[in-house]
């Protein structure tokens, strides 16, 4: 029999099930708290099989975790759509349409922005939208559909972590530190609040206090998924690095934190592999990757394993630098023919978005096997990674490319180009000793003794600043 129940937003679900109901909510929070047990939605349609809300939110869990058990959920959550609320038609038409093979990521985001002008308090349907703009490499959009809801969720837990994380990518650092810190007052548990305000500490070069900050938090990331769990650890080890920290502190975080993610029974491969390779790549541009041993070779081998790609363009791209510096030249062949043929489905908007990951991928390949000259061809002089943010990656995340794109110039004769970019990065992070030594090198090779002893000088300041034991 059929009942009427409020979920945790308010809104009306049929279903006569207290445990149904429950588990719905228990799977909002998991979403919302990166929690690694987002499986619990699958136990809200054993509840109640009839319910709508409950085929149609395990319908687009299963979309990417297992896809051939999905279409049971949709087909039960279709057969009672005529019992449905309001409420869960609107969640099941902008589900149905964002698992379609033909969607259109600028559809998709116009039907959620109705979506949640209709029903403003479900976190949910805007947290996915904004991983539908952030994988369009659209931080204005994403900021746009926060700001629609804010007012009516202004002491509502999360919220602010999803308005920091926008204006941060953005360059709005000030007001993104702001919400950051509400987010965080809210609940100090909040991985999303926590990552963010790291992010603004990092962008403005305060690596120490990041470090403790996160440090500090660390107690709470135990029940975070894989990816969230090793990419807050990611974050720590990079302010290592960009501190001029010892060496050996990004090296323990890399086994004790990201690497040992794998030993537990429910880790996420890929979403440890895509943190471990984002890493290692940076500590071989800073010439250090020696130090780490074995382990990008062994790290290698595992992205050997077909099951991990073409779930991550980022992920993919970092593959094939992987594989083409450890000599696995056939299998990254395979990897780039995938994605070359995954580009010639997809629609012509799509397709036009996708080429620029497709040459960041073939450049990163040819730097992996030294092809400097090639891979500088195919990026070009007027190169910036943050053009690049369809491959579904934050600025952060892409920034690393800048960094093989100066190693490429400096290392193919183009200093002057390389100098002259390096500095516009600098100018708003200007204390990141990594960027001077770059500068020190482009300004030697263009003949700048003066230019380039005064940058050694800084960047000699600048290691000795941080971290001091």
């Amino acid at each position: 029999m059929g009942g009427l129940k409020l979920d945790k937003w308010g809104y009306e679900v049929n279903t006569s099930s207290d445990a149904c109901i429950d588990t719905i909510n228990s799977y909002y929070l998991q979403v919302l708290s990166y929690g690694r047990d987002r499986s619990v939605i699958l136990e809200a349609s054993r509840h109640d099989p009839n319910c709508v809300l409950a085929n149609i939110l395990s319908a687009h869990f299963l979309c990417s975790s297992n896809p051939s058990l999905t279409s049971s959920h949709l087909k039960a959550a279709k057969s009672q759509l005529v019992e449905a609320t309001a409420y869960e038609k609107a969640v099941y038409d902008t589900i149905i349409y964002l698992i379609s093979d033909d969607r259109d990521d600028d559809t998709a985001v116009a039907l959620h922005l109705k979506f949640i002008k209709d029903f403003p308090k479900d976190l949910i349907s805007l947290k996915r939208v904004q991983i539908i703009c952030f994988y369009m490499g659209r931080p204005d959009l994403s900021l746009d559909l926060v700001q629609q809801v804010l007012l009516e969720n202004q002491q509502e837990n999360y919220i602010y972590g999803m308005l920091a994380f926008p204006l941060l990518e953005l360059g709005r650092m000030e007001e993104a530190e702001k919400a950051a810190i509400k987010g965080f007052d809210i609940n100090k548990d909040d991985c999303w609040s926590q990552h963010a305000l790291c992010h603004v500490l990092q962008h403005k070069c305060r690596f120490e206090e990041a470090v403790k900050f996160m440090e500090e938090c660390s107690h709470s990331w135990n029940s975070l998924s894989s990816f969230m769990y090793t990419h807050n650890w990611w974050h720590v080890a990079l302010c290592h690095l960009e501190g001029h920290s010892p060496i050996r502190d990004v090296r323990e975080i890399y086994d004790r934190y990201i690497w040992k993610e794998l030993e537990r029974n429910d880790a996420m491969k890929a979403e440890v592999y895509l943190n471990a390779l984002g890493l290692l790549l940076r500590v071989e541009l800073r010439g250090k990757i020696d130090l780490f041993g074995d382990r990008l070779k062994i790290l290698a081998g595992c992205v050997t394993d077909q099951s991990c790609w073409f779930l991550e363009w980022h992920l993919d791209v970092l593959i094939l630098w992987a594989l083409g510096c450890s000599g696995e030249l056939s299998k990254a062949e395979d990897l780039l023919s995938g994605l070359r043929s995954k580009i010639s489905r997809m629609s012509k908007k799509k397709k036009e978005r996708m080429q620029s990951g497709l040459l960041l991928a073939e450049a990163v390949f040819e730097y992996g096997k030294g092809n400097y000259r090639q891979a500088a061809n195919l990026l070009g002089p007027d190169f910036d990674a943050i053009n690049y943010k369809i491959i579904g990656a934050s600025d952060e995340q892409v920034d690393v490319f800048n960094e093989v794109w100066y190693f490429l110039m400096l290392n193919t004769g183009q200093a002057s180009i390389a100098t002259e970019a390096i500095k516009k990065r600098m100018k708003p992070r200007e204390n990141v000793p990594f960027s001077w030594r770059l500068l020190e090198r482009g300004y030697e090779m263009l003949g700048c003794r003066q230019e380039a002893d005064a940058a050694r000088e800084k960047a000699n300041y600048l290691e000795n600043a941080f971290f001091r034991k």
